[in-house]
C-alpha cells in the first residue's frame, strides 16, 4: 500500500483540457487531479468521453487543447491501456503478416501469446503467478488469431501488469467474458487495487463500479458532470438518472424487402450432423449436431474458447472446414456448388468487428442503405424507394431524428442500433448477433434487445443470438445452444423453449 507522505503527491493533472475528434467536440473543459494512493473510476454512458480521455492520459490522442502535467513517476513508468480496440488492433496486425499460403505447413500460428506478454523477457515467478491466476495455461502457445475475445482480455491484461506502469487503464474489463471467468476478473481488480499499481477504470454502469474504488468521475457530453468520493456519486441521484434516460417510442416495421431468391417449402433453415472442426492437434468442435427449425430464435452460449466463433462461421460460408461435412443450409447441402454469396444473402450480421471497421463519413441513412449491398461504405448507386425503407427502419427502431446526421457523430450505443437497421433493410431470413450488447451501457443494451423483440414479434426474420452475459437476451428466445465442459473440450447441448425466470 502507499504511505500517508506518498499519497499528497499527484500523478497526473489535467487543466481545461478539451478535444476535438472528427469536426465534433469529444472533451470540453476537463479539470481532474489523480493522486497517489487513490483509485478512480471514470462513469459514463456510450458517447460521454471516457475512452477520449484514456487516450489523451496514455499519450495515444496529442491534439488536444488545454494542460497535461504528468508526475516524474508517471513519466518512467509509464501508462498502460488495456482496451477492446489495442486487441482489434493487434489481431489486424497478425492478419496482415499471415504466411500461410507460404509454407509447407499451410499453417501460420502468428504471434503467441506468451511472446506478446513477455516481450521478449525470460518467463519469471510473476508471469506463472498471473497466468496462473487467470487459468491462461492452455492457450499460452496459441496464437493471437486463435483466442477468444475474453482470453485476448486476459492476455493483454497480464502483459499490462507485468509491465509494471505508474498508471493502469482498464476499459470495461469485464466485456466479453463469460460469466466465471468475470467473476475472476472481479478478484483480480479487487487484489490490482489494493496494490501499489494505481487503477483508472472506464465503467459504463453504476454497478460496473467495484467496491474498493476510491473516487468516481462521471462524464456526459464531454463534461464532467460530478466528481467526488465513490460513497458520495453512488448517492447522487442526478448520476443515476442520467445513466438511465427514457427510452423513445417504437415504430412500426416496414414491409419486408422483395428477396432474390426462394426457400424450401419445408425443411429446417440449418441443419448440422456430427460436425468437427480441427486446426492441428487442436479440436474446436467434435460431432456438433444442431437444427435450426422454422420459427425458432437461438442463443448460443458458452465458455471463452469454447468454439462459437467458429461454429458462426460454418453457417455463414466463412469457414472453408465446413466442405465435405454433413451441413445443410437453408435446404441446400454445402458444397453443392452453392456460392458464399448464395449464403451470406440470407443472412443479415451485427457484431462490434463491424462497428469498429464501418466506413467513416457517412450519413446515418447511407449507412443503413448499405445493408441493401453487404458493403462496408457505400459505394453502388442508390435510389429512393432505398432511402425509404432505410427511414422506415430508422423510425421504427427510435432513430428517426438521426437519418440525416453523421454516423461518427453518434455515441457507440446509437451507431450499433444504426447497424441493426442496416442488418435488416434487406429482410434476411436469419439475423446473426455475435455479442450484440458487448460495448453498450445499460441504457443501449436494454434499447437492443426491445428493438430484436420487436422484429422478432413483427417479421419473419430469425435470430441467432450470442451472448455471455445471463439476463441480457432477448425475450423471444426459445431454443439454447450451449457449449458445456467436459473432461476434454465442450459438448454442445441443444435444449428447445423459452427460459423461465429462475433459468435466467
Amino acid at each position: 500500500m502507499v504511505d500517508e507522505n506518498e499519497s499528497t503527491r499527484n500523478l497526473l493533472e489535467l487543466h481545461d483540457v478539451s478535444l476535438v475528434y472528427r469536426a465534433l467536440p469529444a472533451l470540453r473543459n476537463i479539470n481532474w487531479t489523480l493522486a497517489l494512493g487513490q483509485q478512480w473510476a471514470c462513469l459514463g454512458p456510450n458517447g460521454s468521453g471516457k475512452t477520449s480521455l484514456a487516450k489523451i492520459i496514455s499519450r495515444q490522442a496529442t491534439h488536444f487543447s488545454g494542460a497535461l502535467t504528468r508526475s516524474v513517476e508517471l513519466e518512467q513508468n509509464g501508462v498502460a491501456y488495456v482496451c477492446f480496440e489495442q486487441a482489434r488492433a493487434l489481431c489486424e496486425r497478425d492478419r496482415k503478416l499471415d504466411d500461410s499460403e507460404f509454407r509447407a505447413d499451410a499453417s501460420d500460428p502468428g504471434t503467441q501469446v506468451q511472446a506478446l506478454i513477455l516481450g521478449g523477457r525470460e518467463p519469471d515467478e510473476r508471469f506463472h503467478y498471473w497466468t496462473e491466476r487467470l487459468r491462461m495455461r492452455h492457450f499460452l502457445h496459441r496464437g493471437l488469431r486463435f483466442i477468444s475475445t475474453g482470453e485476448m482480455r486476459k492476455t493483454l491484461l497480464v502483459a499490462a501488469i507485468l509491465s509494471e506502469p505508474a498508471l493502469l487503464i482498464l476499459d470495461s474489463p469485464l466485456d466479453g467474458l463469460d460469466r466465471a471467468s468475470q467473476l475472476e476478473m472481479q478478484h483480480v481488480i479487487a487484489e490490482l487495487l489494493q496494490s501499489r499499481i494505481t487503477v483508472l477504470m472506464l465503467c459504463r454502469q453504476l454497478e460496473d463500479v467495484p467496491a474498493d474504488i476510491s473516487h468516481i468521475m462521471v462524464l456526459d457530453e464531454g463534461r464532467v458532470v460530478a466528481c467526488n468520493t465513490r460513497q458520495a456519486i453512488l448517492a447522487n441521484s442526478d448520476v443515476a438518472a442520467l445513466m438511465t434516460p427514457p427510452m423513445p417510442p417504437l415504430g412500426a416495421l416496414p414491409a419486408p424487402a422483395v428477396r432474390p431468391y426462394t426457400l424450401p417449402d419445408e425443411g429446417p433453415l440449418l441443419a448440422l450432423h456430427n460436425v468437427s472442426v480441427q486446426y492441428g492437434d487442436f479440436t474446436v468442435l467434435h460431432d456438433v449436431n444442431w437444427i435450426l427449425e422454422r420459427g425458432t430464435h437461438c442463443c448460443v452460449s458458452g465458455p471463452n474458447g469454447c468454439g462459437k466463433t467458429t461454429l458462426l462461421s460454418l453457417i455463414t460460408g466463412d469457414n472453408h472446414k465446413a466442405y465435405g461435412q454433413d451441413i445443410t443450409l437453408f435446404g441446400v447441402r454445402r458444397g453443392s456448388g452453392e456460392s458464399v454469396w448464395d449464403i451470406k444473402q440470407k443472412f443479415g450480421q451485427l457484431d462490434t468487428q463491424l462497428q469498429l471497421n464501418f466506413a467513416r463519413g457517412m450519413r446515418v441513412v447511407e449507412v443503413v442503405v448499405s445493408g441493401f449491398f453487404d458493403s462496408i461504405g457505400l459505394y453502388d448507386d442508390w435510389g429512393d424507394a432505398q432511402r425509404t425503407s432505410a427511414e422506415q427502419w430508422l423510425r421504427a427502431l427510435g432513430l428517426a431524428e438521426h437519418s440525416s446526421g453523421k454516423f461518427d457523430g453518434l455515441s457507440f450505443g446509437l451507431q450499433r442500433m444504426v447497424l441493426l437497421a442496416r442488418a435488416m433493410v434487406k429482410s434476411p431470413v436469419i439475423l446473426l448477433l455475435d455479442e450484440p450488447t458487448l460495448g453498450l451501457d445499460g441504457y443501449h443494451r436494454r434499447l437492443m434487445l426491445r428493438a430484436l423483440d420487436h422484429i422478432a414479434q413483427h417479421s419473419d426474420t430469425q435470430l441467432i443470438f450470442v451472448s455471455h452475459s445471463a439476463g441480457e437476451t432477448p425475450a423471444c428466445i426459445n431454443q439454447h445452444l450451449t457449449f458445456e465442459p467436459q473432461d476434454e473440450g465442450f459438448a454442445l447441448v441443444c435444449r428447445n423453449g423459452a427460459t423461465t425466470p429462475a433459468e435466467s
